[in-house]
Protein backbone atom coordinates (compact mmCIF):
# COMPACT_ATOMS: atom_id res chain seq x y z
CA UNK A 1 0.00 0.00 0.00
CA UNK A 2 0.92 3.57 -0.90
CA UNK A 3 2.43 5.49 2.58
CA UNK A 4 2.22 9.59 2.63
CA UNK A 5 5.15 11.47 2.84
CA UNK A 6 4.78 11.98 7.08
CA UNK A 7 4.34 8.37 7.49
CA UNK A 8 7.40 7.37 5.79
CA UNK A 9 9.30 10.36 7.25
CA UNK A 10 8.03 9.39 11.51
CA UNK A 11 8.73 5.82 10.21
CA UNK A 12 11.86 6.50 9.18
CA UNK A 13 12.79 8.26 12.29
CA UNK A 14 11.88 6.15 14.26
CA UNK A 15 13.92 3.77 12.88
CA UNK A 16 16.55 6.11 13.08
CA UNK A 17 16.36 6.26 16.41
CA UNK A 18 17.46 2.82 16.85
CA UNK A 19 20.52 3.27 14.50
CA UNK A 20 21.41 6.21 16.45
CA UNK A 21 21.60 4.22 19.62
CA UNK A 22 23.22 1.15 17.61
CA UNK A 23 25.98 3.79 16.14
CA UNK A 24 27.12 4.86 19.66
CA UNK A 25 26.96 1.64 21.26
CA UNK A 26 29.03 0.39 18.40
CA UNK A 27 31.19 3.16 18.15
CA UNK A 28 32.35 4.85 21.05
CA UNK A 29 34.67 2.40 22.54
CA UNK A 30 37.44 3.45 20.35
CA UNK A 31 36.81 6.77 21.31
CA UNK A 32 37.13 5.57 25.20
CA UNK A 33 39.83 2.36 24.29
CA UNK A 34 42.17 4.64 26.90
CA UNK A 35 39.23 4.87 29.51
CA UNK A 36 38.18 1.39 29.70
CA UNK A 37 41.89 0.37 29.21
CA UNK A 38 43.18 2.30 32.44
CA UNK A 39 40.04 1.25 34.15
CA UNK A 40 40.56 -2.66 33.68
CA UNK A 41 44.76 -2.31 33.97
CA UNK A 42 44.70 -3.96 30.23
CA UNK A 43 47.02 -2.71 27.16
CA UNK A 44 45.97 -0.46 23.92
CA UNK A 45 45.31 -4.08 22.08
CA UNK A 46 43.95 -6.14 24.64
CA UNK A 47 41.49 -3.27 25.13
CA UNK A 48 40.28 -3.73 21.20
CA UNK A 49 39.06 -7.12 21.61
CA UNK A 50 35.87 -5.42 23.30
CA UNK A 51 35.79 -3.91 19.62
CA UNK A 52 36.32 -7.38 18.03
CA UNK A 53 34.15 -8.96 20.07
CA UNK A 54 30.98 -6.94 19.37
CA UNK A 55 31.85 -7.38 15.66
CA UNK A 56 31.82 -10.91 16.35
CA UNK A 57 28.18 -10.90 17.78
CA UNK A 58 27.07 -8.82 14.65
CA UNK A 59 28.64 -11.34 12.44
CA UNK A 60 26.89 -14.36 14.49
CA UNK A 61 23.63 -12.83 15.49
CA UNK A 62 22.72 -11.25 11.86
CA UNK A 63 22.14 -14.69 10.13
CA UNK A 64 20.95 -16.73 13.28
CA UNK A 65 18.48 -14.17 14.18
CA UNK A 66 17.47 -13.70 10.81
CA UNK A 67 16.88 -17.37 10.29
CA UNK A 68 15.40 -18.69 12.87
CA UNK A 69 12.58 -15.75 13.28
CA UNK A 70 12.12 -15.04 9.73
CA UNK A 71 7.85 -15.69 10.01
CA UNK A 72 8.08 -13.26 12.44
CA UNK A 73 6.30 -9.71 11.49
CA UNK A 74 9.27 -7.14 11.17
CA UNK A 75 7.86 -4.75 13.62
CA UNK A 76 7.50 -7.76 16.70
CA UNK A 77 10.89 -8.20 15.93
CA UNK A 78 12.43 -4.89 15.64
CA UNK A 79 10.82 -3.85 19.01
CA UNK A 80 12.40 -7.09 20.87
CA UNK A 81 15.72 -6.66 19.11
CA UNK A 82 15.83 -2.74 20.32
CA UNK A 83 15.25 -4.36 23.62
CA UNK A 84 17.64 -6.58 23.80
CA UNK A 85 19.67 -3.92 22.46
CA UNK A 86 19.28 -1.70 25.54
CA UNK A 87 19.47 -4.25 27.87
CA UNK A 88 23.15 -5.66 26.66
CA UNK A 89 24.11 -1.71 26.97
CA UNK A 90 22.92 -1.38 30.70
CA UNK A 91 24.53 -4.59 32.10
CA UNK A 92 27.58 -3.53 30.07
CA UNK A 93 27.36 -0.04 32.43
CA UNK A 94 27.40 -2.47 34.99
CA UNK A 95 30.41 -4.87 34.41
CA UNK A 96 32.34 -5.92 37.01
CA UNK A 97 35.36 -7.22 35.51
CA UNK A 98 37.14 -6.95 31.81
CA UNK A 99 35.89 -10.72 31.40
CA UNK A 100 32.46 -10.23 32.05
CA UNK A 101 32.37 -6.97 29.91
CA UNK A 102 33.94 -8.84 27.18
CA UNK A 103 30.81 -11.61 27.26
CA UNK A 104 28.40 -8.42 27.80
CA UNK A 105 30.02 -6.77 24.57
CA UNK A 106 29.36 -9.70 22.19
CA UNK A 107 25.71 -10.71 23.55
CA UNK A 108 24.79 -6.62 22.73
CA UNK A 109 25.97 -7.41 19.46
CA UNK A 110 23.80 -9.98 18.18
CA UNK A 111 20.88 -7.96 17.60
CA UNK A 112 22.65 -4.94 15.79
CA UNK A 113 23.20 -6.50 12.00
CA UNK A 114 19.32 -7.97 12.33
CA UNK A 115 18.30 -5.19 13.60
CA UNK A 116 20.11 -3.02 10.60
CA UNK A 117 19.18 -5.37 7.45
CA UNK A 118 15.21 -4.94 8.62
CA UNK A 119 15.50 -1.50 8.86
CA UNK A 120 17.07 -0.67 5.63
CA UNK A 121 14.72 -2.93 3.76
CA UNK A 122 11.35 -1.43 5.80
CA UNK A 123 12.76 2.03 4.12
CA UNK A 124 13.47 0.91 1.13
CA UNK A 125 10.20 -0.51 0.75
CA UNK A 126 7.82 2.18 1.58
CA UNK A 127 9.60 4.28 -1.68
CA UNK A 128 10.11 4.02 -5.15
CA UNK A 129 12.82 2.45 -6.35
CA UNK A 130 14.34 5.93 -7.46
CA UNK A 131 14.57 6.34 -4.16
CA UNK A 132 15.35 3.63 -2.41
CA UNK A 133 19.26 5.06 -2.08
CA UNK A 134 17.90 7.99 -0.53
CA UNK A 135 15.58 5.71 1.84
CA UNK A 136 18.48 3.72 3.09
CA UNK A 137 20.53 6.85 3.60
CA UNK A 138 18.05 8.37 5.51
CA UNK A 139 17.11 5.41 7.88
CA UNK A 140 20.96 5.05 8.37
CA UNK A 141 21.41 8.39 9.12
CA UNK A 142 21.27 7.87 13.23
CA UNK A 143 24.08 6.00 12.68
CA UNK A 144 26.18 8.64 10.55
CA UNK A 145 24.13 11.03 13.48
CA UNK A 146 25.82 8.95 16.16
CA UNK A 147 29.50 9.22 14.56
CA UNK A 148 28.76 12.78 13.59
CA UNK A 149 27.56 14.00 17.35
CA UNK A 150 26.58 11.06 19.68
CA UNK A 151 30.25 9.74 19.79
CA UNK A 152 32.03 12.63 20.03
CA UNK A 153 29.44 13.65 23.03
CA UNK A 154 29.51 10.39 24.51
CA UNK A 155 33.62 10.10 24.70
CA UNK A 156 33.73 13.85 26.23
CA UNK A 157 31.50 12.53 28.70
CA UNK A 158 32.80 9.39 28.95
CA UNK A 159 36.59 11.20 29.93
CA UNK A 160 33.91 13.82 32.00
CA UNK A 161 32.32 11.43 34.10
CA UNK A 162 33.04 7.45 33.46
CA UNK A 163 32.90 5.42 30.66
CA UNK A 164 29.73 3.35 32.44
CA UNK A 165 27.47 6.48 31.93
CA UNK A 166 27.70 6.20 28.31
CA UNK A 167 26.52 2.90 28.18
CA UNK A 168 24.03 3.54 30.16
CA UNK A 169 22.49 6.29 27.94
CA UNK A 170 23.22 3.98 25.17
CA UNK A 171 20.69 1.68 26.88
CA UNK A 172 17.93 4.31 27.84
CA UNK A 173 18.49 5.49 23.84
CA UNK A 174 17.55 2.04 22.88
CA UNK A 175 14.27 1.74 25.09
CA UNK A 176 13.26 5.29 23.33
CA UNK A 177 13.49 3.94 20.25
CA UNK A 178 11.85 0.91 20.87
CA UNK A 179 8.59 2.92 21.60
CA UNK A 180 8.90 5.28 18.81
CA UNK A 181 8.91 2.27 16.76
CA UNK A 182 6.17 0.97 18.57
CA UNK A 183 4.05 3.66 17.53
CA UNK A 184 5.52 5.30 14.10
CA UNK A 185 6.31 2.07 12.13
CA UNK A 186 2.95 0.81 10.33
CA UNK A 187 1.24 -2.42 11.34
CA UNK A 188 1.23 -3.16 7.80
CA UNK A 189 4.04 -5.29 6.63
CA UNK A 190 5.79 -3.73 3.67
CA UNK A 191 7.50 -6.53 3.38
CA UNK A 192 5.40 -9.91 4.18
CA UNK A 193 7.27 -12.93 6.27
CA UNK A 194 9.31 -15.19 4.80
CA UNK A 195 10.28 -18.77 4.96
CA UNK A 196 13.60 -19.73 6.03
CA UNK A 197 14.45 -21.96 3.07
CA UNK A 198 13.69 -18.80 1.07
CA UNK A 199 15.65 -16.30 2.94
CA UNK A 200 18.66 -19.38 2.71
CA UNK A 201 18.70 -18.57 -1.04
CA UNK A 202 21.15 -16.14 -0.09
CA UNK A 203 23.75 -18.00 0.78
CA UNK A 204 23.85 -19.65 -2.89
CA UNK A 205 23.61 -17.16 -4.59
CA UNK A 206 27.47 -15.86 -5.66
CA UNK A 207 26.95 -12.38 -6.33
CA UNK A 208 25.28 -11.92 -2.86
CA UNK A 209 28.81 -13.50 -1.23
CA UNK A 210 31.10 -11.80 -3.63
CA UNK A 211 29.16 -8.22 -2.44
CA UNK A 212 29.74 -8.95 1.00
CA UNK A 213 33.20 -10.08 0.86
CA UNK A 214 33.74 -6.33 -1.00
CA UNK A 215 32.45 -5.03 2.45
CA UNK A 216 34.06 -7.52 5.16
CA UNK A 217 37.23 -6.49 3.08
CA UNK A 218 37.33 -3.24 1.57
CA UNK A 219 35.84 -1.67 4.51
CA UNK A 220 38.04 -3.39 6.86
CA UNK A 221 41.15 -0.96 6.00
CA UNK A 222 39.19 1.98 7.72
CA UNK A 223 38.49 0.26 10.70
CA UNK A 224 42.33 -0.54 11.18
CA UNK A 225 43.06 2.83 11.64
CA UNK A 226 39.73 4.10 13.69
CA UNK A 227 39.81 1.17 16.12
CA UNK A 228 43.42 2.56 17.03
CA UNK A 229 42.50 6.61 16.48
CA UNK A 230 42.48 7.45 20.12
CA UNK A 231 45.98 6.13 21.40
CA UNK A 232 46.96 7.17 17.80
CA UNK A 233 46.56 10.77 18.76
CA UNK A 234 47.90 10.27 22.35
CA UNK A 235 50.69 8.49 21.79
CA UNK A 236 52.11 9.54 17.64
CA UNK A 237 50.57 12.51 17.90
CA UNK A 238 51.11 13.84 21.37
CA UNK A 239 48.00 15.49 21.98
CA UNK A 240 45.91 16.25 25.30
CA UNK A 241 42.65 13.79 25.32
CA UNK A 242 40.47 16.16 24.88
CA UNK A 243 41.45 16.63 21.29
CA UNK A 244 40.10 13.01 20.55
CA UNK A 245 36.51 13.76 20.86
CA UNK A 246 37.49 16.73 18.42
CA UNK A 247 38.87 14.16 16.43
CA UNK A 248 35.80 11.84 16.38
CA UNK A 249 33.79 14.70 15.19
CA UNK A 250 36.06 15.52 12.51
CA UNK A 251 35.65 11.50 11.34
CA UNK A 252 31.63 12.23 11.93
CA UNK A 253 31.55 14.86 9.43
CA UNK A 254 33.45 13.23 6.99
CA UNK A 255 31.34 10.63 7.24
CA UNK A 256 27.92 12.66 6.90
CA UNK A 257 29.23 14.16 3.58
CA UNK A 258 30.55 10.13 2.70
CA UNK A 259 27.08 8.54 3.41
CA UNK A 260 25.28 11.55 1.63
CA UNK A 261 27.56 11.41 -1.89
CA UNK A 262 27.07 7.64 -1.13
CA UNK A 263 23.45 7.68 -1.53
CA UNK A 264 23.43 10.06 -4.54
CA UNK A 265 25.57 8.01 -6.36
CA UNK A 266 24.06 4.98 -5.69
CA UNK A 267 20.93 6.07 -7.67
CA UNK A 268 23.12 7.69 -10.00
CA UNK A 269 25.35 5.06 -11.39
CA UNK A 270 25.95 1.88 -8.16
CA UNK A 271 28.79 0.63 -10.13
CA UNK A 272 30.88 3.85 -10.32
CA UNK A 273 29.75 4.20 -6.55
CA UNK A 274 31.24 1.07 -5.07
CA UNK A 275 34.61 1.22 -7.24
CA UNK A 276 34.92 4.63 -6.63
CA UNK A 277 34.44 4.93 -3.02
CA UNK A 278 36.85 1.84 -2.51
CA UNK A 279 39.30 3.67 -4.68
CA UNK A 280 38.79 6.82 -2.45
CA UNK A 281 39.79 4.74 0.41
CA UNK A 282 42.64 3.18 -0.26
CA UNK A 283 44.16 6.42 -1.06
CA UNK A 284 42.81 7.96 2.29
CA UNK A 285 44.34 5.16 4.09
CA UNK A 286 47.50 5.07 2.52
CA UNK A 287 48.23 8.89 2.69
CA UNK A 288 47.19 9.16 6.65
CA UNK A 289 50.11 7.56 7.73
CA UNK A 290 52.21 10.66 7.10
CA UNK A 291 49.82 12.86 8.42
CA UNK A 292 50.25 11.37 12.43
CA UNK A 293 52.71 13.60 13.11
CA UNK A 294 51.29 17.17 13.98
CA UNK A 295 47.37 17.96 14.65
CA UNK A 296 47.10 20.19 11.60
CA UNK A 297 47.50 17.33 9.44
CA UNK A 298 45.95 14.82 11.05
CA UNK A 299 42.76 15.78 11.50
CA UNK A 300 42.06 16.63 7.93
CA UNK A 301 43.13 13.27 7.27
CA UNK A 302 40.08 11.96 10.02
CA UNK A 303 37.66 13.90 8.31
CA UNK A 304 38.64 12.06 5.02
CA UNK A 305 38.70 8.88 6.83
CA UNK A 306 35.36 9.57 7.69
CA UNK A 307 34.43 10.35 3.96
CA UNK A 308 35.30 6.61 3.13
CA UNK A 309 31.80 5.66 4.57
CA UNK A 310 30.37 6.23 1.04
CA UNK A 311 30.96 2.66 0.49
CA UNK A 312 28.06 1.77 3.00
CA UNK A 313 25.29 2.87 1.33
CA UNK A 314 26.19 1.04 -2.20
CA UNK A 315 26.35 -1.86 -0.79
CA UNK A 316 23.41 -2.13 0.80
CA UNK A 317 21.65 -1.13 -2.26
CA UNK A 318 23.75 -3.52 -4.03
CA UNK A 319 22.48 -6.77 -2.11
CA UNK A 320 18.78 -5.95 -2.85
CA UNK A 321 19.12 -5.84 -5.88
CA UNK A 322 21.37 -9.16 -6.26
CA UNK A 323 19.13 -10.64 -3.28
CA UNK A 324 15.97 -11.85 -4.87
CA UNK A 325 13.59 -13.56 -2.36
CA UNK A 326 16.37 -13.71 0.43
CA UNK A 327 15.48 -9.69 0.90
CA UNK A 328 15.86 -9.61 4.83
CA UNK A 329 18.62 -12.07 5.35
CA UNK A 330 20.99 -10.11 2.67
CA UNK A 331 20.38 -6.98 3.81
CA UNK A 332 21.30 -7.96 7.56
CA UNK A 333 24.76 -10.20 6.15
CA UNK A 334 25.73 -6.36 4.64
CA UNK A 335 26.22 -5.57 8.38
CA UNK A 336 27.53 -8.54 9.31
CA UNK A 337 30.55 -7.71 6.83
CA UNK A 338 30.70 -4.32 8.01
CA UNK A 339 31.37 -6.14 11.64
CA UNK A 340 33.58 -8.44 10.02
CA UNK A 341 35.39 -5.38 8.59
CA UNK A 342 35.31 -4.21 12.03
CA UNK A 343 36.88 -7.64 13.56
CA UNK A 344 39.32 -7.74 11.16
CA UNK A 345 40.32 -4.43 10.84
CA UNK A 346 40.57 -3.95 14.60
CA UNK A 347 42.26 -7.58 14.36
CA UNK A 348 45.14 -6.59 12.25
CA UNK A 349 45.68 -2.97 13.20
CA UNK A 350 46.37 -4.09 16.77
CA UNK A 351 48.75 -6.73 15.09
CA UNK A 352 50.35 -3.52 13.17
CA UNK A 353 50.69 -1.12 16.32
CA UNK A 354 53.15 -3.83 17.42
CA UNK A 355 55.55 -3.48 14.48
CA UNK A 356 58.40 -1.59 14.13
CA UNK A 357 56.25 1.26 12.84
CA UNK A 358 53.81 0.99 15.50
CA UNK A 359 51.04 3.64 14.88
CA UNK A 360 52.13 4.21 11.44
CA UNK A 361 51.08 0.33 10.39
CA UNK A 362 47.61 0.83 10.75
CA UNK A 363 46.99 3.15 7.69
CA UNK A 364 48.96 0.72 5.84
CA UNK A 365 47.03 -2.30 6.73
CA UNK A 366 44.06 0.14 6.09
CA UNK A 367 45.30 0.43 2.32
CA UNK A 368 46.22 -2.96 2.11
CA UNK A 369 42.68 -4.08 2.93
CA UNK A 370 40.57 -1.33 0.72
CA UNK A 371 42.88 -2.55 -1.98
CA UNK A 372 41.94 -5.91 -1.42
CA UNK A 373 38.24 -4.76 -1.91
CA UNK A 374 38.71 -3.32 -4.86
CA UNK A 375 40.40 -6.35 -6.63
CA UNK A 376 37.02 -8.42 -5.46
CA UNK A 377 34.88 -5.50 -6.64
CA UNK A 378 36.52 -6.07 -10.14
CA UNK A 379 36.23 -10.30 -9.75
CA UNK A 380 32.38 -9.64 -8.80
CA UNK A 381 31.84 -7.75 -11.51
CA UNK A 382 33.42 -9.80 -13.74
CA UNK A 383 31.14 -12.67 -12.61
CA UNK A 384 28.13 -10.50 -13.23
CA UNK A 385 28.88 -10.36 -16.50
CA UNK A 386 30.08 -13.57 -17.02
CA UNK A 387 26.79 -14.89 -15.98
CA UNK A 388 24.77 -12.38 -17.96
CA UNK A 389 22.83 -11.30 -14.89
CA UNK A 390 20.14 -8.83 -15.92
CA UNK A 391 21.62 -6.06 -13.68
CA UNK A 392 25.50 -5.88 -14.09
CA UNK A 393 27.56 -4.56 -11.54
Amino acid sequence: MPYTKTQVSLAIFAMAVGTFAIGIGEFVMMGLLPNVGEEFNTSSRQTGHLISLYALGVVIGAPFITIAFARVAKKRLLLVLMGIYALGNIASAHASSFYELQWLRFLTGLPHGAYGGIVCLLAAAMVSNEHRGKAVTMVMMGLTLAILIGNPLATWFGQLLNWRWVYQGVGLTALSAALLIAWAVPNEQTQPPTRRRTELTALKNPQVLLTLAIGSVGFGGMFAVLSYLAPTLLYATEVADYWIPIALLAYGIGSLSGSLIGGWATDVNIKWAIGGSLAWSALVLFVFPFSIGQLVTVLPMVFLLGSTAALVPTLQVRLMDVAGQAQTLAASLNHAAFNIANGIGAFLGGLAISSSWQWQATGWVGCALASAGLLLFFITKHHSRRISQAKSL
